[in-house]
């Protein structure tokens, strides 16, 4: 049987002359784009030429660093690269062949170990030395006092003494070495390798140490990934390209843009990050690891980590929570739900900008203010919303949400028509009352959308509210004596602005300042993928 056309299945089709139209106006805009922006395209592609002419005194710096570097500075990253892959990587491949099984690790066995490392920092125990021996005791735990303990130990020696584990012993020590040797390098060089000077500090020789193992990590997991066969386990099937390089070829523009305006301006800010820098002066000197070290020792700065973590949490489990429940009245049948709807969605198209314009005339200072005129007209009396530290971040908040409320309606109001309607029907078949199909069968069901969620809303809250902190509050009211605390709202994107641009500012602390926030994020979404996504169900 035939299959039915797209018009006879009542989609829209263009005709050729529209198609064609529409895409000579597009490549007409492209060409006005380009000619517009003649100056700014000569000056990149100057600024290209003179990055690819230098590619070559690069290099050659690169091995007159190691021509020129001591042996004692040189070896411990080496050894610990080293040690770290020949160590670890046969216990990994011998999982991945079923020859080895590592415990299951409970929550209060992490919490235990959480606490433990706690304990050692407590006695003053180095940060690298009290996670280490934090590990080891969480898999000491867990082979030893464990629930199956005794039987894991024993499938572990019969598997490991077989024929079959030693030659995947032999060579996934021996490549982990080398890899991890060569990986250890990726992020010690850009330092220098001077945290593993003679006269550095201990902080700054144990952030080198960190430093060390977590370029020998990203090395090692690609290795690890081959020597356990999971590039092989993958089922590959025929695609739609018949040329072999035109993917390549498609795929080419989205490299280089992420190559020349991310992955490079990256690698910069970590260069950055290691020198002292007054903005805009051009002189520069390089400190090695210092600016990490006087940020985490930095009242101010301890105080917009927490900041940024209390407003962080207020506005996902807000903004998330008041978008399901409007999500869930907006998905009923009623008259005019299009334009209901798009209502609702409009705030998410307004910058975090113009939300903090909003809510600063909404709440500014004395009667002036919507908010604190209504309060007057019935007590007599006016909110200082924006000077008490409390009341500021509860406005930021407001602002926050009110901006990113729209975003999440409209993606829950998806999930919510995406749910069968005979499964709610069954469980009301079943007797569930209404509050128990909302639980039991709709909130599961919308746990992709609510994952989802969950990623975009903390990194809105990190990233995105800083045009509204910048309206409302500019990273104030004052705490502490004289403010020595800094800011009330002095989220970590705000500071960073601030060190970074700022005239006299300090762009090496700035550039410390996003490496962390970087990681930070990277690590929390991370964590969210780990811990949650594998237990989210997926509707076929």
């Amino acid at each position: 049987m035939q299959e039915p056309s797209a018009a006879e299945r009542g989609v829209p089709v263009l005709s050729n002359r529209v198609s064609w139209g529409i895409g000579l106006a597009a490549l007409l805009f492209f060409v006005l784009f380009l000619l517009g922006e003649g100056v700014g395209w000569q000056q990149f592609l100057t600024w290209l030429g003179t990055s690819l002419a230098d590619a070559p005194n690069a290099l050659s710096r690169v091995i007159n660093h190691y021509q020129t570097l001591p042996t004692e500075q040189l070896l411990p990253s080496l050894g610990i690269g080293a040690l770290l892959g020949a160590v670890v990587s046969p216990f990994i491949v011998l999982n991945g062949h079923a020859l080895w099984r590592f415990p299951a690790f409970t929550t209060y066995s992490w919490v235990g170990t959480i606490l433990f490392i706690a304990l050692l920092l407590w006695l003053e125990v180095p940060f690298t030395g009290a996670v280490l021996l934090g590990g080891l005791a969480l898999f000491a735990y867990g082979y030893t006092f464990a629930e199956g303990a005794a039987a894991l130990r024993a499938f572990n020696m019969t598997c490991i003494r077989s024929a079959a584990a030693r030659p995947l012993l032999v060579r996934s020590a021996l490549l982990g070495g080398i890899v991890g040797a060569l990986g250890s390098q990726m992020l010690v060089l850009p330092t220098q390798h001077c945290s593993f000077a003679s006269d550095i500090d201990d902080g700054q020789a144990q952030l080198g140490i960190v430093l060390t193992v977590v370029g020998a990590v990203i090395a090692l997991f690609p290795l690890w990934t081959w020597l356990r066969g999971g590039l092989g386990q993958q089922a590959f099937t025929a695609g739609y390209f018949r040329s072999r390089w035109l993917p390549y070829i498609l795929l080419a523009p989205m490299v280089i843009n992420l190559l020349l305006f991310l992955y490079y301006p990256s690698l910069q800010t970590v260069t950055i990050s290691l020198f002292r820098r007054r903005f805009p002066l051009p002189q520069e000197r390089f400190i090695c690891l210092e600016n990490f070290i006087t940020l985490g020792r930095d009242p101010i700065y301890q105080n917009s980590f927490a900041t940024t973590f209390l407003i962080m949490l207020a506005i996902v489990l807000v903004s998330m929570a008041l978008a399901l429940g409007i999500a869930l009245l907006a998905s009923q049948k009623i008259k005019f739900a299009m334009v209901y709807r798009t209502l609702l969605i409009w705030p998410f198209a307004l910058s975090p900008v113009v939300a903090g314009a909003i809510f600063l005339a909404m709440f500014r200072e004395g009667q002036t203010g919507l908010i604190n005129a209504l309060i007057y007209f019935f007590t007599g009396e006016t909110v200082s919303w924006l000077r008490d530290a409390q009341l500021a971040r509860v406005t930021v908040v407001f602002a926050s949400v009110w901006n990113i409320l729209g975003f999440n309606i409209l993606f829950y109001i998806t999930g919510l028509q995406n749910i069968p309607v005979d499964l709610i029907e069954a469980a009301a078949i079943d007797g569930a009352n209404r509050w128990q199909r909302f639980w039991r069968v709709v909130f599961p069901l919308l746990a992709p959308f609510t994952f989802f969620l969950l990623v975009t809303n903390v990194t809105y809250a990190f990233y995105g509210i800083y045009g509204a902190i910048d309206t409302l509050t500019a990273g104030g009211p004052p705490i502490g004596a004289a403010g020595s605390l800094g800011g009330a709202t002095s989220v970590l994107i705000y500071k960073l602005y601030q060190d970074g641009f700022n005239p006299g500012s300090p762009i090496g602390l700035a550039g410390a300042q996003a490496v962390i926030l970087f990681v930070l994020v990277a690590s929390i979404t991370i964590l969210q993928f780990r811990a949650v996504e594998s237990r989210i169900q997926y509707m076929d």
